[in-house]
């Protein structure tokens, strides 16, 4: 019996084991956060080989047994495990994976994957940052990639310069080139809506930049745009709007104030005793009335003013108690609007995204406002199984013809003065002083007109064909087409307008050019431990350019049609210009990997460009790089706490071509040549009838059949690593580089009959670090926290310049860096009891209060002996911090910090000179000043004199500011699915939240002038 019982217990557990290890279909469907369903997810049983690729739909299907885990991974997103149990049927969700996003980058007519990259290359996706609605495609990358500076720009237009790796270059351009969606882009950044980006790479050293070749130097930002995925069309809108405020307040006097200070400029450096400055009914004690009119007769409190330099509507407004708020009139809280409507998918072999986007910013100053439409198409189909065409368009429509104030003119203007006639039209001058530099900062935008319009046309249209033998052949063409209209009117009605009649200028200008690439691509594995990859390419290129001006002045009967009716004027002018240059370019890349953990990358590049000398048009810039993933080596193994590691070296030469005309900035495709220039003089002919004659002469400018490319031979060492688990991981990169054959405009000697020549005669060297570190400092449960750091430093120095000597006169010195300050170093203020040793100074005449000047040879005259190096222009480091915090799964929080630390900027206010015209004819921003009373050491007096020199105040500018704050509610996805949208989320940020400049005090420390805070509120919503 007990055997039977033994016998009958064994069989139920068997049958119970057999029960539940025996595996059942399940089926389900994975998509991304905004419900788009994602194809060619791994779907694996968690501690097996087992497993399956979802399909087109996102579906999967796959045996498993309830006892069992299933891992859903795919590059971009967060890897999750759900467990089977009894269950059926396991729909998921991936959300994204910012770090490993960063693992398919562009690299140059082509993508890769992170693991196979040799070159130094750093990623943001766009999306990740869409809570704080970047408005450009600066504001991307500010803050987020190590190596790169973005400028700060204050303008309704934002945006911001970029620098890659610090200064190669003395005059040439250091912008880099701008690559979009495989193709070299000419067009301007704010024409890109930010909304419509996928992700930004930006390419670093020379293996990464050496496909691009003589374009390259100044580095590569490769801009991807999104595309259309999920056979169910997702329609997007983002919508916001927001406000510009002034971040800080730099204010000037009101009417007590003004006069106080107006006291206090007539005393400065005055042999008149002080309190003749004082109001005559508040006097010093011990001081009578009698000593005060010193001799005067009237009305004290008039000549009071007088003495104050108040002139007679001044005077009337005071007695008046009439006081004008010029501040509170220039600056405004701006009204801001950004809306994106996009729609994207994929049907069949047909992938399409479009988009149409609308931009309108207002300025903190009054009349500033920048507006756009944005639009793009990018479409790409299969034509045939052995064919795929398609195409990516961009349209733009800018306005920036908006005048603004005059915000400058506030140190100007008395609060005392007028800003209106007695008729109710805009006074010209505020107060009855005609000699002074003060106008009516609003003149301009109420009786000027200007037209500012461009429209751009960007696309790239491609065919990518299979050859036999895994061959691809790749077709691209790029055209581009820009049209600027810049009218400009000059009213009569203007006060300010000097011109009988009114003026007007009138100027059309199209730019167009276009690439060719024909790419070669091939890649095999051979023996599934070798991998090739090789890219062939032939480029051709033209950018040409017409401009056309006329102008016209003096309009009868009258000038209110401004430019809509140019002929009607009585002194017209016409001018013209058009510009033509073309390239070429030949490019060979080898890429091969041995066991994924050896990387070998040779490329070499041929250009030509018809901008430089005859005898160097074309210049070769060869490349290589090798990476060592050591990680998958066996002796690595026993390593737990090592995930990842890879060591990368790399050399090569690139080439800066970006020759640019310092009068205006613009490309000279003929800086080689010497031109003809055209013009006319007056004459008389045989009856005594005026008449012009043309006249034809070479110009000033000689001829270099020898102008070649700038040319920068770098070596990057890298590091990238992962560690603890993946927790920690990020990249260290060490560089140098040293740029040849300068481009530089040199000044000749009067004796060569020209005035300068354009040459390759300097030298320059650069070195720095780079450190990227990314961590996970919470990642389970219901608060997940990350965490970015990169830190930035470069150092360079100029080797040589066109002569064996210095050229102080554009501040170059060999053996220093590019942006090193040179003058006289201030010590302090001369103190009353420090006289006599001013006295010895014989070179002007120092007075209390002035700043002091360090004599280096002690001669008692300042002159070039006595200048020093004082510092540098540009940050000796810069660090970013970023955190994002996800909290419930709903709420995303996020805040990046940006600093820029060590450098210097002129702060000449400290001087309290505004120059020829004094402070007794105008007003001030309110800050410190020596006095007296007061004998402060960092600020000197009112109207202080220049100890016998001219000279600079340099103050340290160094920052830490909260660039961004910002907070999202993703709305759960139960609420919106009766109403059958995919994805909705409110957000809300700050942009420039916050700033500590410990010793900068004048506006901001980037910008000398009134810089915004952006507060935005928006919504994203996906159906």
């Amino acid at each position: 019996m007990k055997r039977k019982i033994t016998f009958l217990l064994v069989f139920l557990l068997t049958w119970g084991m057999f029960s539940f290890a025996q595996e059942h279909i399940i089926k389900g469907v994975v998509k991304d956060k905004q419900g788009v369903p994602l194809p060619g997810v791994s779907v694996k049983i968690k501690g097996t080989n087992k497993g399956v690729s979802t399909g087109m739909d996102g579906d999967y299907r796959i045996s498993a047994a309830p006892n069992s885990t299933l891992v859903f991974t795919s590059i971009g997103f967060v890897e999750q495990e759900q467990k089977a149990g009894t269950r059926t049927e396991i729909n998921v969700t991936l959300s994204d994976d910012a770090r490993q996003l960063d693992e398919v980058v562009v690299i140059g007519y082509g993508t890769a994957t992170k693991k196979d990259v040799t070159g130094a290359v750093s990623s943001v996706r766009a999306t990740r940052l869409e809570n704080e609605n970047p408005q450009s495609v600066a504001d991307i990358l500010k803050g987020n990639i190590a190596g790169l500076s973005v400028s700060l720009n204050t303008s309704a237009k934002g945006g911001g310069d970029l620098l890659v790796r610090g200064k190669t270059t003395l005059s040439a351009g250091t912008a880099p080139l701008i690559v979009l969606d495989g193709v070299i882009y000419n067009g301007q950044l704010s024409d890109i809506n930010p909304n419509d980006i996928e992700a930004v790479d930006v390419l670093k050293d020379a293996s990464s930049l050496a496909v691009f070749g003589a374009k390259a130097a100044t580095g590569v930002v490769a801009i991807t745009t999104k595309k259309g995925r999920g056979e169910t069309p997702t329609i997007t809108i983002n919508t916001n709007f927001g406000l510009a405020a002034l971040a800080k307040n730099q204010r000037v006097y009101d009417g007590p104030g003004f006069l106080n200070w107006r006291a206090d400029v007539m005393r400065s450096g005055a042999s008149t005793p002080s309190y003749l400055y004082n109001n005559p009914n508040d006097l010093p004690a011990g001081v009578t009335m009698e000593q005060w009119l010193n001799g005067k007769a009237g009305d004290p409190t008039d000549i009071w003013l007088d003495r104050l330099g108040l002139l007679a509507n001044e005077k009337a407004n005071y007695y008046a108690g009439k006081t004008e708020n010029w501040y509170d009139r220039i600056f405004r809280t701006g009204m801001r609007q950004d809306h994106t409507l996009s729609m994207g998918g994929k049907k069949n072999e047909v992938s399409y995204y479009m988009s149409l986007g609308y931009q309108k910013n207002e300025n903190l100053i009054e009349g500033g406002e920048f507006s756009t439409f944005r639009a793009r198409v990018n479409l790409e189909g299969q034509a045939a199984k052995f064919l795929t065409v398609g195409m990516n368009l961009q349209y733009a429509d800018r306005d920036e013809g908006a005048i603004e104030a005059a915000w400058n003119q506030l140190v100007n203007l008395s609060p005392y003065g007028d800003m209106y006639n007695a008729d109710g039209t805009l006074r010209r001058i505020p107060t009855d002083d005609n000699g002074l530099n003060a106008r009516n900062p609003f003149l301009d935008m109420t009786y000027n007109d200007a037209l500012n319009r461009q429209n751009t046309l960007f696309g790239s249209l491609f065919a990518k064909a299979k050859l036999p033998f895994g061959i691809t052949y790749q077709f691209n063409f790029s055209p581009g087409i820009d049209m600027y209209r810049t009218f400009e009117y000059k009213s009569s009605r203007n006060p300010n307008v000097t011109t009988p009649g009114g003026s007007v200028t009138r100027a059309n200008e199209t730019r167009y050019n276009w690439q060719i690439d024909n790419l070669l691509k091939w890649n095999k594995t051979f023996a599934k431990i070798h991998t090739v990859d090789v890219t062939l390419l032939a480029n051709a290129e033209k950018y040409q350019t017409w401009w056309t001006q006329a102008g016209n002045e003096g309009f009868v009967p009258s000038d209110l049609l401004g430019y809509h009716n140019v002929a009607s004027g009585t002194k017209a002018t016409v001018n013209s210009e058009d510009k033509v240059y073309t390239g070429d370019a030949l490019m060979a890349r080898v890429n091969y990997s041995l066991l994924q953990r050896y990387n070998l990358t040779l490329s070499v590049r041929q250009d030509g460009y018809s901008v430089f000398g005859v005898n160097s048009k074309t210049a070769t810039f060869p490349a290589a790089a090798v990476a060592w993933t050591f990680t998958e080596e066996s002796f690595m193994k026993s390593f737990d706490w090592l995930n990842y590691g890879k060591l990368r070296l790399s050399y090569g030469i690139n080439g800066n071509r970006d020759l640019r005309n310092p009068d205006n900035g613009t490309v000279d495709p003929y800086a080689a040549l010497t031109q003809l220039d055209i013009g006319k003089y007056q004459t008389v002919n045989g009856s005594g009838a005026a008449s012009e004659v043309n006249t034809v002469n070479i110009n000033n400018r000689l001829s270099n059949a020898n102008l070649k490319w700038e040319q920068t031979a770098s070596f990057n060492a890298g590091l990238d690593f992962s560690v603890l688990h993946d927790r920690i991981g990020g990249s260290v990169d060490f560089y140098t580089k040293k740029t040849n054959d300068l481009l530089v405009r040199q000044t000749l000697t009067n004796v060569t009959g020209y005035a300068n020549v354009y040459s390759n005669l300097a030298e320059v060297s650069n070195k720095g670090f780079e450190l990227n570190l990314n961590s996970r400092n919470i990642n389970s449960g219901k608060i997940k926290w990350n965490t970015d750091l990169n830190l930035f430093l470069n150092r360079n120095k100029i080797n040589r310049l066109a002569t064996p000597n210095d050229d102080p006169g554009n501040g170059w010195f060999i053996g220093r860096d590019i942006d090193v300050i040179w003058d006289y170093k201030v010590l302090g203020v001369w103190q009353e009891n420090e006289m006599d040793e001013a006295a010895k100074f014989t070179k002007g005449s120092i007075k209390p209060g002035d700043f002091k000047l360090q004599d280096v040879d002690g001669n008692y005259v300042y002159d070039d002996n006595d200048k020093q190096f004082l510092g540098y222009k540009s940050p000796r480091f810069t660090w970013a911090l970023r955190n994002e915090f996800n909290i419930f799964k709903n709420f995303d929080f996020s805040f990046q910090l940006l600093s820029n630390w060590g450098q210097k900027k002129q702060y000449n206010q400290a001087k309290n000179q505004p120059g020829s015209v004094g402070f007794a004819r105008m007003s001030s921003y309110i800050q410190p000043y020596w006095t007296a009373e007061n004998p402060i050491n960092d600020y000197a007096r009112l109207n202080s004199g220049t100890s016998g020199t001219s000279f600079n105040v340099y103050r340290d500018n160094s920052f830490i500011r909260l660039n961004t704050i910002a907070l999202a509610y993703t709305v759960p996805q139960g609420l919106i699915d009766k109403i059958k949208v995919k994805n909705a989320k409110i957000y809300m940020n700050v942009n420039n939240a916050a700033l500590y400049a410990p010793t900068w005090n004048y506006w901001d420390p980037q910008n000398d002038g009134p810089t915004p805070r952006y507060y935005t509120l928006g919504l994203n919503v996906s159906l």
